[in-house]
């Protein structure tokens, strides 16, 4: 069973980077679409990226297109969301899953299942 959990979050500055990992325990991460979303306090999960088993096919929310990027580690069996120029409404719990099925949408949460504990990115001065 397909057992995720994230890491990388934390406190930055305005401006500042951070790089989100997604990986797995007891099972490889290789041929799972993966997806990252988003939860600001007192609002609905959001879609942040995706990208498809074979890695050839990667997805971000136009909105963050120019800031973020998503990619995986074959060797370090990962998932990685790469976060640059970072704003204050970045700040969220942010959370890697699997598609609940083979039906699913990117941009839809409720087509995402498996989710993780999440971590924590706080952007501020």
């Amino acid at each position: 069973q397909l057992h995720l959990v994230e890491s990388g979050g934390g406190l930055v500055q305005p401006g500042g980077s951070l790089r989100l990992t997604c990986t797995s325990t007891g099972t490889q991460l290789d041929y799972h679409h993966i997806g990252w979303f988003r939860q600001a306090p007192g609002k609905e999960r959001e879609a942040v990226a995706c990208i498809g088993s074979d890695s050839g096919s990667t997805y971000v929310v136009e909105s963050l297109r120019a800031r973020f990027t998503i990619s995986r580690d074959w060797a370090k069996n990962t998932v990685n969301l790469q976060m640059d120029d970072l704003k204050p409404e970045d700040t969220g719990a942010y959370f890697c899953a699997t598609p609940a099925s083979t039906n699913y949408m990117c941009t839809n949460p409720a087509d995402w299942g498996s989710w993780a504990q999440g971590t924590q990115v706080t952007v501020s001065s």
